[in-house]
């Protein structure tokens, strides 16, 4: 073990402690009085580079790492900071703000009376890291120390050092309200991922064409790319268009560095007004269009294979509806508007939960219950029992089927909520819009969203119900019922074999394995239920409900520790900073938003993007695949999607090789929508 931390201690950079500092690359020296005076002064710390290498501002831009600076002191204070403004350092595809020839980091500096401790001498340590670069980078570390005297004589300084810490100190921004120049406005909009701002001189009536546009660099390395922005003139001034990094949050405000003609002025906070794509008052005719939009959205989810196993077990149960005439219609209507109750209070509590996660600052979207593993597991144990159930193998199972697929006002219920629970994996034309709208509308204006979305869903059922004329085109109850009854376990059995799978992209493999283990147990328990015995019933039932608990036990463990969805060799996944830097260099870029439980993304990749066709269409146009994978819950995708507008997937998004405007694609693709991005 001694060795080991020998050895350790021989792999650390070398601690130089020196008034001057050699290391590689890079020369440190200090900027100071040879001898200071009480009161305020001004120390510089001073970096220079070989040539051709660089060290870095406070926002480094693409890459690198601004300095640290730790002081510790005798007989002075030491301020913060202050940075000379850069230069913008292009390095391959990426654009670095530092400084390629010497630097002087300033510090505004207190010396307390020359008469108070340390003999009335100035001690200074100062504790050191860098990077400096070129293609590669060299971290340093250091420890530069100072020992001057204070002298009532007042302060000497040599002729060169005062000369390079005035060149650096004219270099240091100056506060706004000294610019010559003003920020008259800021607006970041979501459809280009773009921030523009508005710089004016101070004085009006300026002949801009005899001036150059003063140059912009961002403070927020974060969220703003640090590539050179776009200028144009404008009626008073110029605007300046900034990339901003995608799937970053939109600041509320920014902060500039301005410079001209050797000097800098320093706009920390600017107001940032954001785009339009999320905005929404709730009133008005916008709404009512979003609100149609959902009630569309809902119906159309009815055509979609997540929700069909459900309905034909309702429109099964509405076959047999007991009674002739006019009873027998009422009794159908009584079942719709039952199912209809199930299907808005369940989009109502769904919606409740997701506007108190959004009121506690958490980002969420349509289907979040289903990354989950819990809550796929429930469904799985869920469609296995009706599909037992439907084919009559155990008396337990008809009571289900009874409960499912019914008359009783209770079945009729609770297939509206099952029917909410697995319309979870699809979205369809016209929801998009009105879910995403959803994350930022008013509380009571989201509400009605979900419930316009529920009323959707359960309107087609609920006219079939209060239409006599309709309900009686229904085929008439035989023996091809339970032929049928049977024929409808298997599109349920189907759906087990799907969440099974949906179950291993969220936990891992040993889905498989555990799911499968549970529902053996489960088939075994019923079986064992059906010998009539008291005490077998009672075993049965002890062991369903400890296979229920050891497998969700088991899956709900798993969920965090295996790795996501595996990305395609075409498809890269989701990097913010790599779909800007392909922006910047000018070349186009496709994003899927998908997850593995989203039927209808599985489908588009299918039939479309993972065709040969699309592969050679992207290929072709060197557009940059990026697969957002939101099987499992994920901030970073939550937000891009937000930035969109959205909130649910699919999602695809194009953003042109011309830097135009983001083109956000239908749910349902086609090939020839791919082919007419890039014509």
């Amino acid at each position: 073990m001694l060795c080991i931390a020998l050895l350790g201690l021989l792999q650390l950079p070398p601690i130089q402690a020196a008034e001057r500092i050699e290391s590689d690359h890079v020369v440190i020296t200090w900027l100071a009085p040879e001898q200071f005076a009480t009161g305020n002064t001004t120390l510089g710390i001073h970096f220079e580079p070989d040539p051709g290498w660089h060290v870095y501002w406070r926002n480094p831009g693409d890459s690198g790492a601004a300095p640290r600076f730790s002081f510790k002191t005798e007989n002075i204070e030491i301020g913060e900071t202050r940075w000379p403004y850069p230069a913008r350092l292009p390095v391959a595809h990426l654009v670095n703000l530092g400084y390629e020839k010497d630097v002087a980091y300033l510090f505004d500096a207190q010396v307390a009376d020359a008469q108070v401790g340390n003999n009335g001498n100035v001690h200074i340590e100062a504790d050191l890291e860098w990077l400096v670069c070129k293609e590669e980078c060299i971290p340093g570390f250091g420890l530069l120390t100072l020992d001057r005297p204070v002298a009532a004589a007042g302060e000497q300084w040599s002729q060169a050092a005062q000369a390079t810490l005035q060149r650096f100190d004219a270099r240091i921004p100056q506060s706004a309200s000294q610019s010559p120049w003003k920020v008259t406005g800021a607006h970041w909009s979501a459809a280009d991922s773009a921030l523009r701002v508005q710089v004016e001189p101070q004085v009006e009536g300026i002949d801009l064409d005899t001036i150059e546009a003063p140059e912009a660099f961002p403070l927020d390395g974060n969220w703003v790319d640090p590539h050179a922005p776009k200028v144009e003139r404008s009626d008073n001034g110029f605007e300046y268009r900034f990339v901003t990094l995608p799937g970053m949050t939109a600041s509320a405000t920014t902060g500039l560095v301005i410079a001209a003609d050797g000097m800098a002025w320093e706009f920390p906070e600017i107001p940032v007004a954001q785009g339009a794509l999320n905005q929404g008052s709730g009133e008005g005719v916008s709404f009512w269009i979003l609100l149609i939009s959902a009630i569309i959205g809902g119906a159309i989810l009815n055509l979609m294979p997540c929700v069909f196993p459900v309905l034909s077990i309702k429109l099964f149960s509405l076959i047999q509806t007991p009674g002739q005439g006019v009873a027998q219609s009422k009794q159908r209507l009584h079942e719709g508007l039952l199912y209809t109750a199930g299907v808005l209070s369940t989009f109502f509590a769904l919606g409740a939960v997701f506007l108190a996660l959004r009121a506690g600052g958490a980002a969420i979207g349509w289907g979040f219950q289903l990354q989950s593993p819990l809550v796929v597991f429930f469904l799985i144990v869920l469609f296995w029992l009706i599909a037992l159930a439907f084919l009559g193998s155990f008396e337990i199972g008809h009571r289900l089927m009874q409960w499912a697929g019914g008359s009783q006002s209770s079945s009729s219920f609770m297939t509206g909520v099952l029917a909410v629970f697995v319309a979870a994996p699809c979205t369809g034309p016209f929801m998009g819009a009105a879910l995403g709208a959803a994350a930022t509308l008013p509380a009571a204006y989201a509400m009605a969203i979900f419930l316009g979305l529920g009323l959707g869903l359960a309107l087609p059922f609920l006219i079939l119900t209060a239409s006599p004329a309709l309900s009686s085109r229904l085929p008439k109850p035989g023996a091809w019922m339970e032929r049928l009854r049977q024929f409808f376990a298997f599109p349920l059995f189907a759906t087990v074999l799907w969440l099974v799978w949906v179950l291993a992209q969220l936990t891992g493999q040993q889905a498989w394995l555990v799911s499968g283990i549970a529902l053996l147990l489960l088939a075994f328990a019923l079986w064992l239920g059906q010998t009539g015995s008291k005490l077998w019933k009672l075993l049965a039932w002890i062991l369903a409900l400890v296979a229920i608990v050891w497998a969700g036990n088991t899956l709900n463990r798993g969920f965090g520790e295996q790795p996501g969805v595996a990305v395609d060799s075409e498809w890269a996944g989701y990097n913010a900073e790599n779909i800007a830097a392909a922006r910047v260099e000018g070349r186009a870029v496709f994003i899927d938003f998908t997850a593995a439980w989203c039927i209808t993304c599985q489908v588009n990749k299918k039939v479309v993007l993972d065709t040969d066709a699309a592969n050679a269409i992207f290929s072709e146009h060197d557009v940059l695949r990026i697969r957002a994978d939101w099987t499992r819950y994920d901030p970073v995708i939550t937000e891009a999607l937000s930035v969109l507008g959205r909130n649910s997937v699919p999602v695809y998004a194009f953003y042109p090789a011309d830097g135009g405007a983001v083109q956000v694609l239908p749910q349902i693709l086609s090939l020839d929508m791919i082919r007419e991005l890039v014509p």
